[in-house]
């Protein structure tokens, strides 16, 4: 596995001192190519680290697994210098990717991919039905993530760059948090992490990120079978339109004990 920092010079300016030249420590951004049974499907790029929850994560928000045993085995390609090539045998009886899926071009680690065009499209593929979920939160245990997911990112606070999906129970309990220089990757660490403990569907959960909720951590999101979804800062319009329409509760600018509540209100218990 590849270097989750680098050390590199830089030259450091400010207003009270002279320029100093010193080794500064940055977030490593590697690419790491996805095979299916040798095949290759995607190249994203990545911060190394827990890559095969990330393989395991995007491989069920893009629908090609629903559980850990529909994966046989993972590995990493011996035909290459370093662990940038990871290759998945898919169990017997589950359908690999069509070509329409392989991706021909290089995912960077700012917007990632989305696998459907349209909210019209999922609506005929969800796994779970997140809008049964009873779960109930109150402000205050909201109001406590931010901070927990915050210090719980440890190689952000060596870098000050990466974002982090933190997954909670519905007592604020942190239960898995993954950093990447991807926001949708360090999602997908998550929901790959909690595919290869058999916790999908991920119900009565929180998950929280660093930064702003787009329409593709939406997804991501609800074919995991997340009720809640929370971000430090703004979600997108297509993101509340998918919230809506899916029955989940969404959750913006979550500052301290500040929020704002697009959709799923009556999950708050106010």
């Amino acid at each position: 596995m590849g270097r989750i920092t680098v050390r590199r010079p830089v030259l450091r300016l400010s207003a009270s001192g002279a320029p100093v030249r010193r080794p500064d420590t940055l977030a490593a951004e590697e690419p790491l190519e996805i095979r299916v049974a040798g095949k290759p499907l995607t190249i994203t790029m990545r911060t190394p680290g827990h890559d095969f929850d990330l393989v395991a994560g995007f491989l069920a928000a893009e629908g090609v697994v629903a559980r850990a045993a529909d994966i046989a085995t993972m590995r990493y390609c011996a035909d290459t210098e370093e662990q940038n090539t990871l290759d998945v045998v898919l169990s017997p009886g589950v359908t690999p990717p069509d070509d329409s899926m392989t991706r021909a071009f290089t995912t960077t680690s700012a917007c990632g991919v989305c696998g459907k065009a349209s909210i019209e499209a999922l609506r005929s593929d969800r796994p779970y039905e997140v809008a049964a979920d009873p779960v109930r939160l109150t402000p205050a245990v909201l109001a406590t993530m931010p901070e927990r997911l915050r210090g719980a990112q440890r190689v952000f606070d060596r870098t000050g760059g990466l974002h982090a999906a933190g997954l909670f129970d519905a007592d604020g309990g942190l239960l898995a948090v993954r950093e990447d220089v991807g926001r949708h990757n360090a999602v997908d660490k998550v929901i790959g992490w909690a595919l290869r403990q058999e916790r999908l569907p991920l119900a009565g959960t929180v998950l929280m990120v660093s930064g702003r909720a787009s329409f593709e951590l939406t997804q991501k999101a609800m074919t995991a079978g997340v009720p809640v979804l929370a971000a430090v800062s703004a979600p997108s319009s297509l993101a509340v339109d998918l919230a809506e329409d899916a029955g989940m509760t969404l959750v913006g600018f979550l500052r301290g004990e500040n929020m704002n509540v697009y959709t799923g209100a009556e999950r708050i218990a106010l």
